[in-house]
């Protein structure tokens, strides 16, 4: 009896230090159940409390074993250069007080600022509608009355997000930011290794150098866009699975298709 008190003791001061708030990533639901939770025991004869078969134990180890570090903290504050106004919220380009543009941080990633979840696939209509929310913030034109300061932050926000635009609108240039968030650099000037995509890359690019007219190189150019889109769910797939080695073969693929596509819209 007298274990079962202390313990009871101890578990209330162990979670009113473990709140919700600080823990970063563990479920809400997962907090409430252990605090309004009966404390369960296995003694000797492995007696589940209240029916339930909850180790407390197992419950702390279970919390303090959370890599708490890898995850930034979400809504960490930041104040306006102009008005000190204190904003929560990211991506935090222009303040929601005084409208003065932010300058451009750096730890804000492509998918944060259009509001996506960090997920290949997306969805483009989201996209393009931010898109055009934040040009009617951000233009440089719209500032022009500003001081030096803001115009700087104005053209420099502008130019990041029409970055990002271009980058996740992209499915190539998407995918090998993904694999950058995943910390794998893809090299752009990397030669073909695979035998097999150079024998298929080789007479891709003879095709189109024996392409009779315009209505030949747009039928090649159709098979390069549908090769892409199948290497594009293969990418998506291999992300999903978190086989990135799988993922960088897709992109290679990719960029030599997206190439071929490149080279014919030239010559249209």
């Amino acid at each position: 009896m007298w274990r079962r008190k202390l313990l009871s003791l101890l578990s209330n001061d162990l979670l009113r230090r473990f709140r919700p708030a600080s823990i970063s990533g563990l479920p809400l639901r997962f907090y409430s159940k252990l605090h309004s939770s009966p404390l369960c025991i296995r003694d000797e004869t492995s007696r589940p409390c209240g029916g339930a078969r909850c180790d407390f134990l197992e419950s702390l180890q279970f919390i303090s074993s959370r890599s708490y570090s890898s995850h930034p903290v979400e809504n960490s504050a930041t104040r306006c250069w102009n008005c000190d106004y204190l904003a929560r919220s990211s991506p935090f380009l222009v303040c929601e007080t005084c409208r003065s543009v932010q300058p451009v941080d750096d730890s804000v990633d492509y998918f944060n600022i259009f509001g996506l979840e960090k997920n290949y696939e997306i969805d483009g209509n989201n996209l393009e509608g931010k898109y055009k929310d934040w040009q009617k913030k951000l233009h440089p034109d719209l500032v022009h009355t500003k001081s030096e300061r803001e115009k700087d932050y104005a053209a420099e926000q502008s130019a990041r997000v029409i970055d990002a635009y271009r980058t996740l609108g992209d499915m190539l240039a998407r995918a090998i930011y993904v694999l950058k968030l995943e910390g794998v650099n893809i090299d752009e000037e990397e030669t073909v290794s695979e035998p097999e995509l150079l024998t298929e890359i080789l007479e891709i690019r003879e095709a189109v150098e024996e392409a009779a007219d315009a209505q030949a190189l747009k039928q090649i150019q159709s098979q390069m866009e549908d090769k892409l889109r199948h290497w594009s769910k293969s990418f998506a797939d291999a992300i999903r699975c978190r086989k990135l080695g799988d993922a960088v073969i897709s992109v290679r693929r990719m960029k030599y298709y997206a190439r071929v596509k490149e080279e014919i819209f030239k010559r249209l």
